[in-house]
């Protein structure tokens, strides 16, 4: 005898549908909608696929380019697998540079130093300042999903012909300044190169190629009372967050800008900002949180470069922020003096330490999002914060004088973490802006 089901009884399948179909609506309802947001945006910059290529034009990449290359901060700490397969070649729109590792290859001889290069300040020549480890020089950035075109002095130069490229920028952008001047200039017969240097502008001339690579200092990119006679102390130092003109009437010109602006911005938790004109005295300036006051800043660079740039002229570049190396706890090395005595990279993957503030690269991405003029990023903060070795450390200057052997043996107090030797880091940056160029 067949049993009948109980009245008002459903079957255990259709029960469970039912609960399946409400658990998932609350799900969708519950979620957070700014996470959903991120992991998104997350998705859409975090792979490297294989897709058919779009004819575009010069400027039309260099929009794809800007989109695709904003820095992205990630916690890739459980990527630790390399990726397994053939790599693709290099392709700007759809490559995430910033993901990768240092590898060590000895066979890849720099092409300059600092003793045939003339052209390097004595602050970042390690070699000549009594640095005698030398496996910092010998250390290349692999990306996980491409391979990165190698830098080829003869073909830079050819890209230049008949242009300016001007780096505009602080100390660690005259560093990626010099870097790049080096790489080329041993392709130059003499008596077709020279170099003039200034208090803010510095011009090095490819004669034979009509070319020029030249630096302007502007360590603020907006106007402060620090440009020139540079007040050591930060407390003194006071900036006009609403004024650029000063500066940017020297930008109007070049080919090719590139910018950059971080570091003096990390002296302090305040910035002392004054809205009007020096000519009445310093008064009247108001202490704001650095992100605060960082972001005022760029919007007024920004606003310059939406207002005076012709992109059919001239293309954007910035520099992203270059990390500091001042904690060795950062990296476990608890018996440290900041990157002193380190001779070998971080290999962790995605590792990130206190010296890149997230906040302030946030604010350059948001900014950089919303202007009309296309800005492709030169995205060196990640790839930099493994090279715990490469700053110039005791081997450099304080004070425009070169350190002692005494002064060598007070690290704590004398080790320059925040400047890195040439040959070394900076050419790497330099071999990312060449794959864009």
């Amino acid at each position: 005898m067949m049993m009948k089901p109980s009245r008002g009884k459903l079957p255990l399948s259709i029960i469970a549908t039912v609960i399946c179909v409400f658990a998932f609506i609350a799900v969708l309802y519950t979620e957070d909608a700014g996470s959903l947001s991120y992991y998104s945006s997350v998705i859409k910059l975090k792979s490297c696929t294989k897709q058919e290529p779009v004819a575009t034009s010069h400027h039309d990449q260099s929009r794809n380019v800007e989109k695709r290359a904003l820095p992205v901060i990630e916690d890739n700490t459980d990527d630790d697998l390399d990726v397994v397969g053939e790599k693709e070649e290099f392709d700007p729109n759809k490559c995430s540079v910033f993901k990768g590792k240092w590898v060590f290859n000895r066979s890849a001889k720099p092409l300059y130093s600092d003793r045939t290069c003339p052209y390097l300040d004595k602050q970042v020549s390690c070699v000549k300042n009594g640095r005698l480890d030398s496996d910092y020089r010998y250390w290349e950035w692999q990306p996980d999903e491409c391979n990165l075109p190698r830098f080829n002095p003869e073909v830079v130069l050819e890209k230049l012909r008949g242009k300016r490229l001007m780096f505009v920028g602080d100390s660690l952008q005259r560093g990626q300044w010099q870097s790049f001047v080096c790489l080329v200039e041993s392709r130059i017969p003499e008596g077709q190169k020279s170099m003039r240097r200034g208090r803010s502008h510095s011009v090095f001339r490819a004669k034979e190629y009509n070319a020029s690579i030249e630096f302007y200092w502007a360590p603020f990119l907006v106007e402060s009372n620090s440009d020139l006679r540079i007040k050591p102390d930060p407390n003194d130092r006071i900036l006009k967050v609403d004024s650029v003109d000063k500066h940017a009437k020297n930008w109007v010109g070049p080919d090719i800008l590139v910018f950059n602006t971080y570091v003096w911005w990390m002296s302090g938790l305040k910035i002392k900002s004054l809205w009007g004109s020096f000519a009445n005295g310093e008064e009247g300036f108001e202490e704001l949180e650095a992100p605060i006051a960082y972001r005022i800043a760029l919007k007024t660079w920004a606003n310059w470069v939406d207002s005076y740039i012709d992109p059919n002229k001239t293309r954007v570049f910035f520099t992203t922020a270059s990390p500091t190396h001042m904690r060795s706890s950062d990296w476990n090395n608890k018996k440290g003096i900041r990157c002193y005595n380190e001779t070998r990279p971080i290999l962790q993957k995605g590792y990130w330490g206190s010296g890149s503030d997230r906040r302030m690269m946030g604010v350059v991405r948001s900014i950089v999002e919303r202007m009309k003029i296309p800005v492709s990023f030169i995205n060196i903060t990640q790839i930099s914060e493994h090279r715990v070795d490469g700053h110039t450390s005791v081997y450099t200057e304080y004070q425009g004088k070169l350190l002692t052997d005494e002064e060598k043996t007070d690290p704590k107090k004398y080790a320059d973490c925040i400047h890195w030797c040439l040959p070394g880091v900076p050419d790497t940056w330099n071999q990312l802006f060449y794959a864009y160029l």
